[in-house]
Formats: structure tokens, C-alpha cells, sequence
């Protein structure tokens, strides 16, 4: 037995910012500082680490959930099988439904059972809940989502994530402009055909030091308001940490698989920021002594910024779908997934498509 994904479907939302958009925000460090060098400056510097020209946000009457319903639905459809079908739905977020104006998480009643309610399934065994796992959230909804298929205690799982972390946002903080909203889900199934579908995984949770590197914390403005938190991040940690950490768990996984580096076809990585996943990718190539490839490693965050744990689930069905130009993949191509999140959590998934 096996699980595969036999439905993708994604929810990217309508409202387009532009990185001109910043030009007049009044940007403050953690100090509590004005920065005084220039809001072009500030743009273009941020632009050629991270690739980001747009992201895009929920509309001010869109919810998280919203987006995964939306999500999900079309995801359901490509599977091709009815709603009441599913098994199960896990949705990974980081915040819930915050609503626009406010920074208030919002996670109860769970998103999940929110989706299932939308999506009118009735079926009380359907059973629904939430993955907090900061950005590799989805893909650990799968590695959660494959346990109970393999069991044979589910036949059809439904994995979703979503998140609008435009609503937790300092905008007076430059390292905001690297976030952005949507949701993306996958329908998996227990099948018989084991020359498919999920070959390995690898999941790790570091929460030492590394604990708070993204964390909640009070606006840099000095008259921001108090017990308004926003997501803050000290990038340069999370920047050296996932060089030295996530190459190493998707060398993990791959060797777990028995194949080299040469069959792998695609890497699908959580677009968290171009210049990283470069990174992360070149020296992944270089614990086995070779070069990264031309055309491994699909990239969207230049205009659809860092969704979170709707990046990878986003990314892998426009090319699935083959709506992502100069990217495809076949029936037999082994591909990676791959993410760092909040925590600091860093999973990997070997697939054979």
C-alpha cells in the first residue's frame, strides 16, 4: 500500500501589492529607530535578497479560512471524488481567522472543521483539525495525513494549507513585506501502487536556542500601540540556521529512498526567500559532490511573496496543472518537498509523481 495525491487545488487571492506600495510607509528598527536611508533604498535592497516584487493579500472580507475553502473545493474536484468521501482534513495555518483591522488569533472553532462546515460534509467521521507548524505546516499535514492511510483507518485524507499573515503585520517593519496570503490543498489517497506516491520523510523540531527566531512581539513604532502583537522574525539567525540545518534533512530523506541526487527532477521548496533557497538547494547538492541542475528548483515568491504554509501546496499545483511556464513534471519523476518554519521545524517528502 501507498498514498498518493490524486487532487490539487489553490486559492491565490485577488488583491495584488506592489512593492511601490511601500514607498510610502514609515519604516522603524527594533529600536524603535527611524530609518532615514531612503524608502527606494530600503525596496530595492529587500527586493535583491528575497526576489519579492508582489505578494498578495486577502481581501478585507476574506478569511483564512475562506481561502481554504476555496482551496480545498477545487482540490476535491481534480480528485474527482465526492465530499462526504473524505476521511479526514487537516488545515495548517500559524494565526486562524484574523479578521482585517485586527492582529487577534482566531482558532476556535478549528479551520478545519470551518472547511468541512463550507464544504457541507455532514459525515461526523470525518474527522477535522489544525497542524500548527509554523511554514512547513502542509507538507507535515501530510506526513501526519499518510500515517492514517496507511493503517488503512482512512481511505481519502484532505490536506490544506492557508494563512493571511497580512493581518499580523508591522507595517512599519521592513521584514514584512516578505509575507503574504493564500491556501493550496491536496487530496491524498491509500493506494495499491507503490511505484508512486510518497517514497520518504523527514521531519525535526530544534527548540533550543532556536526558539524564538520568529516570535509575536510589539510594533517598532514608538507610539504603536501596546498589546498589539505582529510577527517579527530575526532573519539573519533563521538565514544561517536553515543553511546548516535543511540541506541536511533532505539529504535524510533522499537517502532513505535508496536513489541518488541525479533522479530527483523537481524541488519543490517553501518559498520563504529566493536568495535562501539558492542557498539551501546549492549546498543540499554539495553533500553529494555535484551541481544543482538548471531548472530544479521552480520559483513563484518573486510575485506571489511567502504565503507560508500555502507556498509548496501553491507551487506544486500550478505545475502539476502545468500552468507554470518552463516547469513540468511526469508520471515517474521523483520530486522534494521541502520547508523551515517556525520552531525551528524543518521537514522533507520524497515523491514519485
Amino acid at each position: 500500500m501507498n498514498v498518493e495525491i490524486i487532487g490539487t487545488g489553490r486559492c491565490i487571492p485577488e488583491v495584488v501589492v506592489d512593492e511601490k506600495e511601500f514607498l510610502d510607509h514609515t519604516f522603524y528598527n527594533e529600536k524603535g529607530e527611524l530609518i532615514t536611508s531612503g524608502n527606494q533604498q530600503i525596496i530595492n535592497k529587500f527586493r535583491a535578497i528575497t526576489g519579492i516584487r508582489q505578494r498578495r493579500y486577502a481581501a478585507p472580507g476574506q478569511t483564512t479560512s475562506d481561502l481554504a475553502a476555496v482551496a480545498a473545493a477545487r482540490a476535491l474536484d481534480d480528485a474527482g471524488i465526492a465530499y462526504d468521501r473524505l476521511d479526514g482534513i487537516i488545515c495548517a495555518h500559524n494565526f486562524g481567522d484574523v479578521s482585517h483591522g485586527s492582529t487577534a488569533p482566531n482558532t476556535v472553532p478549528s479551520l478545519a472543521s470551518r472547511v468541512k462546515h463550507v464544504l457541507g460534509i455532514s459525515k461526523p467521521e470525518c474527522v477535522a483539525f489544525d497542524v500548527l507548524f509554523g511554514c512547513p505546516g502542509w507538507l507535515q499535514g501530510l506526513i501526519i495525513a499518510r500515517q492514517f492511510l496507511l493503517t488503512g483507518a482512512a481511505r481519502y485524507y484532505l490536506v490544506i494549507g492557508a494563512e493571511s499573515l497580512s493581518r499580523v503585520l508591522d507595517p512599519h517593519d521592513r521584514d514584512a513585506m516578505i509575507y503574504a496570503d493564500g491556501a493550496a490543498a491536496t487530496v491524498l489517497a491509500a493506494t495499491n501502487n507503490v511505484g508512486h506516491g510518497i517514497q520518504s520523510h523527514a521531519s525535526l523540531t530544534f527548540a533550543q536556542e532556536e526558539l524564538n527566531y520568529l516570535y509575536v512581539g510589539q510594533g517598532y513604532a514608538p507610539d504603536d500601540r501596546p498589546g498589539k502583537g505582529y510577527l517579527k522574525m530575526f532573519g539573519r539567525k533563521i538565514y544561517e540556521f536553515a543553511l546548516q540545518q535543511v540541506p541536511m534533512a533532505m539529504k535524510q530523506c533522499l537517502d532513505q529512498t535508496g536513489k541518488g541526487i541525479g533522479d530527483l527532477k523537481k524541488i519543490f521548496i517553501h518559498q520563504a526567500n529566493e536568495k535562501m533557497d539558492e542557498a539551501i538547494v546549492n549546498r543540499f547538492y554539495q553533500l553529494y559532490g555535484t551541481v544543482v541542475p538548471k531548472d530544479i528548483m521552480p520559483m513563484n515568491i518573486h510575485l506571489l511573496g511567502n504565503s507560508s504554509v500555502a507556498t509548496i501546496p501553491t507551487l506544486f499545483d500550478l505545475v502539476r496543472r502545468e500552468e507554470f511556464e518552463g516547469h513540468k513534471i511526469a508520471s515517474g519523476d521523483l520530486v522534494m518537498f521541502a520547508s523551515i518554519g517556525a520552531g525551528m521545524n524543518i521537514n522533507a517528502m520524497t515523491y514519485i509523481v
